[in-house]
């Protein structure tokens, strides 16, 4: 039925394969993956599962978590919200649902500015331009015994999409994502395959504008979008983490492999087939389990890109991140600083993430 429906979407629309389509899906959330260069779907083992990876919900360690996340954006040009709760729903499952808001909000509409050769500044108005993404997950596990001590799991998120442009364009959108991982029981190492947009995502967008709007954008060069289908395709993850603790330090290293299918980007291997980006987080601390007490210090990598740098050489850069972590007793609390550095912006980004963890009274 999924199929057959994609099918008239493309059949019935104008559709087009495009690059960076729902690029805010991929930004990444939580203050511990971002704190670690984005290096998370492996290792994370929490209600921000259902985002990075949902074969790993089932690692939850309580019955009930609720996690929210707040992006101060490039110092507050935008707002990157995320909200999630996941549960158990047996001894080896889980479900989660996601909600992602990305949104800029206060933007000049100019569009009726000048009237019949008049300028009146009262006819500005302001609008917001905001992505939402709605996630169901689900993931389940299961152990291998037989010749070796591991832990075999996979998952999948529905993602429905909704994004909104003032009053002038709004678009309904879809895709499945899928995963499996491989881990030692222990949890020393583990290596995960994320394969989002499998089946492609498709955004249909509608959009609306006055005549009058059409005759500014039409005079000032601008051109006049049509409806239309537009298509995300496929993109995968691979990631491998190692751990290392005793009972009082802990420290964690990850790697991911970003794989882009929409052509040639200025990533670290770049071709017209396939692009890929490096990730890189490192993680270690002190810990307490009695008291339910952990401390972390992180930082990572990310964002390798080609660039012609002031001496007129050619190079590569990096976007690093860094971070830090505290749990008490049923409350975790990240907090990830991204945006400096010589890959960087130069514009901040201060991420800030919460959970709650809840379990039944005895």
């Amino acid at each position: 039925m999924f199929f057959i429906l994609c099918a008239q979407f493309v059949h019935f629309g104008n559709a087009q394969a495009r690059k960076y389509v729902n690029e805010f899906l991929h930004l990444g959330v939580g203050g511990r993956q971002l704190g670690m260069g984005k290096a998370g779907v492996a290792s994370v083992d929490d209600v921000y599962a259902g985002y990075w990876n949902p074969s790993c919900l089932p690692q939850i360690k309580d019955n009930l978590q609720v996690g929210f996340m707040h992006n101060f954006y490039f110092q507050n040009i935008a707002n990157y919200d995320y909200l999630a709760i996941a549960a158990k729903s047996g001894e080896n499952s889980a479900f989660g649902f996601s909600l992602v808001r990305f949104g800029v909000d206060g933007i000049l509409n100019t569009l009726d500015l000048i009237r019949n050769g008049e300028i009146d500044y009262n006819r500005v108005t302001q609008f917001s331009a905001v992505d939402y993404a709605f996630i169901p997950s689900f993931g389940s596990e299961q152990r291998m015994i037989r010749n070796y001590n591991m832990v075999f799991a996979w998952g999948a998120s529905a993602k429905i999409i909704h994004r909104k442009v003032g009053e002038f364009a709004r678009a309904w959108g879809f895709g499945i994502d899928g995963s499996v991982k491989l881990e030692d029981y222990n949890k020393k190492w583990g290596i995960t395959l994320v394969m989002r947009d499998m089946t492609s995502t498709f955004n249909n967008w509608s959009f609306e504008f006055k005549q009058s709007q059409k005759d500014i954008l039409y005079l000032t060069g601008n051109t006049i979008p049509q409806n239309s289908l537009e298509v995300g395709l496929p993109r995968f993850c691979l990631g491998g983490y190692r751990r290392l603790a005793n009972d009082k330090f802990f420290g964690l290293g990850e790697v991911n492999l970003d794989l882009t299918t929409d052509g040639k980007r200025n990533t670290l291997i770049s071709s017209s087939f396939l692009s890929a980006d490096a990730r890189i987080g490192l993680e270690g601390g002190i810990k307490n389990e009695e008291k339910h007490f952990q401390f972390s210090l992180r930082t990572g990598v990310y964002n390798f890109q080609k660039e012609t740098k002031q001496n007129g050489k050619f190079g590569m850069t990096v976007q690093p991140t860094v971070g830090v972590g505290l749990q008490l007793e049923q409350l975790n609390i990240d907090y990830a600083l991204a945006g400096f550095g010589a890959g960087g912006s130069g514009l901040y980004s201060n991420i800030i993430s919460v959970r709650f963890n809840i379990n039944k009274t005895k």
